[in-house]
């Protein structure tokens, strides 16, 4: 009897020691084809305002240098502040390689090998394609220096431990090499545009509740409406509306975007070609949109 328990604790220490080491270690993967793409930093600049990094990496409300640090967000699990990605050799990215970029936006791992935090959207540029990628660090490349103008990330415990990414991501990063979508509309809406990384509510470890897509959330305090097809269009939005809307921050009721929706369109959806405002807009009224997976 003593001989069976003892096996039995020797093997419940055996699984705990398993299910330890799959939680907190990495899956493989192979390095992105795209890794040496000549980029096109003016095509780039136009990426930059198209993935929002104008809008989370500057520091508009208190007059911040360009991409030099954001406004800090508010959320259940600390404050976040988006990091200076402007070349500067010591607080910027001026010491990364292009694989390094690479890695950030589609692994959501750092030079060093430690892993963002999800509210750095990295599971939705994970579907960007390697083109785009390349050409937004050639402008960055290109992008006037500047010291951080922005505060440090501060969590609440446990949460500050980075090593419970590697559990959280076990879980919950199931875009790895994920292909990017073939529609225009569907690919800004579900990949460099992230609109769901606000529009769609998050449980209680900060995953993305992938079966509520953009049906509303949260975010810094403020209530982010839905916008699914169905919610779009029982408020009789249409194709221009959107368009209009995303250009001017002017809703079809005359009403003005505030808050953040007001930064994205002033920094980001503003600054898009009527093209793809058009797709976007086809896109979000299409009835059972694809969930982002």
């Amino acid at each position: 009897m003593k001989r069976r328990l003892l096996l039995l604790a020797f093997a419940g220490v055996l699984a705990a020691i398993g299910i330890g080491v799959y939680l907190f270690s990495e899956p493989r993967t192979l390095p992105r084809k795209g890794v040496n793409l000549a980029g096109d930093p003016q095509r780039g600049a136009y990426v930059l305002r198209l993935a929002g990094c104008v809008a989370c990496h500057t520091n508009g409300k208190e007059n911040g240098a360009f991409l030099a640090g954001g406004a800090p967000i508010k959320t259940g699990f600390g404050t976040f502040h988006a990091p200076n990605i402007t070349p500067h050799p010591e607080e910027g990215i001026g010491g990364w390689s292009q694989a390094d970029f690479f890695a950030a936006l589609t692994e959501g791992t750092s030079p060093s090998g430690t892993h963002y935090y999800p509210a750095f959207p990295y599971d939705f540029y994970a579907r960007m394609k390697d083109q785009d990628i390349a050409d937004l660090w050639a402008a960055l490349r290109q992008v006037r220096s500047a010291p951080s103008t922005t505060g440090k990330t501060e969590l609440v415990f446990p949460f500050s431990q980075r090593a419970l990414l590697k559990p959280w991501r076990r879980f919950f990063f199931h875009s790895r090499r994920t292909p990017s979508p073939d529609e225009r509309g569907a690919y800004l809406v579900e990949g460099p545009g992230h609109c769901g990384a606000c529009h769609t509510p998050r449980n209680f470890l900060g995953a993305l509740k992938h079966d509520k897509a953009l049906t509303g959330a949260h975010v810094n305090g403020e209530r982010v409406p839905p916008i699914t097809a169905e919610a779009l269009q029982q408020n009789g939005w249409s194709v221009e509306d959107i368009v209009f809307a995303l250009e001017t921050g002017i809703t079809p009721e005359g009403d003005v975007f505030g808050g953040s929706m007001g930064e994205v369109v002033d920094a980001a959806t503003s600054h898009l070609t009527r093209n793809d405002l058009e797709a976007i807009a086809t896109h979000l009224l299409v009835p059972d949109t694809p969930k982002f997976e």
